[in-house]
């Protein structure tokens, strides 16, 4: 049972995604993206403050992860590995861009108060059932509003379940493109999701004793 509770850990969950990824499972990568992007960008933020720039170096920070997480070995936890190459990463982005980064790196418990990704945790009730329908609609809505190279690549992701690769071929494109594409539909849809679920937080917390 113990070991059972283990392997459930976010802990152990992130390293079997990695060692997926590192067996070549691109789709174990995704997962870790969407999992942690939020984070990224909130963490990002703190350094740069234009969101367009944030986003594109999240991108960045995921892509040197990419290709980085081959050496990862599981010392630390996945999320310190991706915090310390996301600060670097903007660190760095500032100095090409000839502007001063701050002298002092911001510490990942304070930056973990920074993640705006609330997971549905409540046991079912009609108050959940109406969230998640309004989650569902407002998700749809987003994808329609999305421009039409982001939402044919995300629906081919999500909808058609189609490979980075496979995705690749049907836009004739780069693969990075492909990333960089779905990347920026799921953050226009997060955007739009985000006022309700920073209500929900919000009314989650009144309704604690």
């Amino acid at each position: 049972m113990a070991d059972a509770m283990q392997k459930d850990s976010p802990q152990e969950l992130d390293l079997e995604l990695v060692r997926r990824v590192q067996r070549g499972d691109s789709t174990a990568f995704d997962l870790l993206v969407r999992k942690y992007q939020h984070r990224i960008v909130g963490l990002i933020g703190r350094y740069i403050a234009d969101w367009s720039e944030c986003q594109d170096v999240a991108q960045d920070t995921f892509v040197r992860a990419y290709r980085a997480i081959g050496n990862f070995r599981g010392d630390a936890q996945f999320y310190t590995w991706l915090h310390r190459i996301a600060v670097n990463t903007a660190k760095n982005h500032l100095v090409a861009n000839n502007r001063r980064p701050p002298l002092g790196d911001i510490d990942i418990a304070d930056a973990e108060q920074y993640d705006v990704g609330i997971r549905l945790r409540d046991t079912d009730t009609p108050e959940r059932e109406a969230m998640r329908e309004e989650l569902e609609r407002t998700v749809m809505q987003a994808v329609e509003a999305l421009p039409e190279e982001l939402r044919t690549a995300i629906t081919l992701r999500e909808v058609d379940g189609l490979s980075y690769e496979e995705i690749a071929q049907k836009m004739q494109c780069p693969i990075g493109t492909v990333r960089s594409r779905i990347f920026r539909a799921r953050e226009a849809i997060d955007a739009e999701l985000r006022p309700l679920l920073d209500v929900q937080s919000a009314t989650r917390e009144r309704s604690r004793p």
